[in-house]
């Protein structure tokens, strides 16, 4: 027996939607140092962190200034992928310059 085409349209409307959960997101941190350049920093957040030189020169001078800065918010992946490039593209030019990630909002 085929469905009329008004009780297709009901059962339709009846079916449930799945409910999709935002990923978690993670902050991808720089660490200050005493030998890194400041001007290194602020060309790795320019590179790999797409921020512009004013934004950038402001990151860096709060990683020089507290010791620790966010250089950027990502899904887990995207995160954990822009901190080893950071630290490979450090150590590839003799800096030690240090990335680690958190969950947003964790300590």
């Amino acid at each position: 027996m085929a469905k009329t085409e008004r009780s297709l349209e009901r059962d339709l409307q009846t079916l449930d939607k799945p409910k999709v959960e935002r990923p978690k997101l993670y902050e991808v941190l720089l660490h200050n140092d005493d030998y890194t350049t400041q001007e290194f920093v602020v060309f790795v957040l320019m590179r790999f962190f797409h921020l512009d030189a004013a934004k950038s020169r402001q990151v860096m001078m709060h990683i020089h200034t507290k010791g620790l800065g966010v250089a950027g918010v990502f899904t887990y992946e995207v995160a954990e992928t822009k901190a080893q490039q950071t630290i490979r593209y450090a150590k590839e030019h003799e800096m030690p310059l240090q990335a680690t990630i958190r969950a947003q909002g964790g300590s």
